[in-house]
């Protein structure tokens, strides 16, 4: 779900509840914080997850983000990257997403995988929230053309995971960031559609790189299965947190360390 979507649903509730503004302004970071930290088996300290270089997961094919719009509530350039390379270590990956938005990270994951699904609250759940109709339009703009991508619609909550007939090599949870939903979101695919090889990357689990999101970390491991014995990481250079099946070379987390590695940016304009 966007920024703008979560804006707009919190500007209601604040409007119908004013004496919300004061818990928005308090904060209970702290509060995700221990609920996070209560889960010492997955090495979750009080900077975070263990960190995994983003480096660790690239090739020399790994050079290139397209489509990229600059816009709201889109993931950074370096998220993508971390999926398109994910789907390439996988030959003839099937990935699944957790929410559409403008369709960039489907689309960025269509050029390597073999089959992409993306799941989106259909049009009218959407409308229903009260939300306007050129910000449903503009969902998909990017992955609706594309032949490899199947745009599926329902609530992650209660949509049928069972009948995408079988496990993906790739999940990337990009929904509703909020506690309750991450929380859900992770075990049902956990249930459903998690595999022996199954990677899983969480959107938005740090507010910025090396900033950790406290309230989305709290829900990812308290929907985690205590059978899913893979490693939880966050990934360097991004807002991802991951789950890999296999061992991955971690170190913790230092946000004050010198850049171990850096990137050159290219920028080359792309018109219709």
């Amino acid at each position: 779900m966007s920024r703008l979507s979560v804006a707009l649903r919190a500007l209601r509730s604040l409007a119908r509840t004013p004496s919300l503004l004061n818990h928005v302004i308090a904060g209970d970071v702290a509060a995700w914080q221990r609920r996070a930290l209560a889960h010492a088996g997955r090495s979750v300290s009080e900077k975070g997850l263990p960190l995994v270089p983003l480096a660790h997961f690239l090739s020399p094919a790994d050079t290139t983000v397209r489509p990229f719009a600059f816009r709201e509530g889109g993931s950074l350039p370096t998220d993508l990257l971390l999926l398109r390379s994910l789907a390439r270590r996988a030959p003839g990956c099937r990935y699944l997403e957790i929410g559409t938005w403008r369709g960039e990270s489907a689309a960025n994951v269509a050029e390597i995988a073999a089959e992409v699904f993306t799941l989106n609250l259909s049009d009218a759940e959407i409308r229903a929230l009260g939300l306007p109709e050129r910000y449903i339009a503009l969902h998909g703009f990017f992955s609706k053309p594309l032949p490899n991508v199947r745009h599926l619609h329902g609530n992650s909550a209660t949509y049928d995971f069972a009948g995408l007939d079988g496990q993906f090599d790739v999940i990337f949870i990009d929904g509703d960031h909020r506690y309750d939903a991450v929380r859900t979101d992770t075990a049902r695919v956990f249930e459903h559609l998690v595999g022996p090889r199954t990677v899983v990357v969480w959107h938005d689990a740090s507010r910025q790189p090396g900033e950790p999101r406290w309230e989305v970390l709290a829900g990812l491991l308290d929907g985690m299965p205590a059978t899913a014995t893979g490693q939880l990481v966050q990934v360097e250079n991004t807002l991802c947190a991951l789950y890999s099946p296999t061992p991955l070379p971690t170190q913790a987390p230092d946000p004050l360390a010198d850049p171990a590695s850096w990137f050159e940016v290219t920028l080359t304009p792309v018109r219709n």
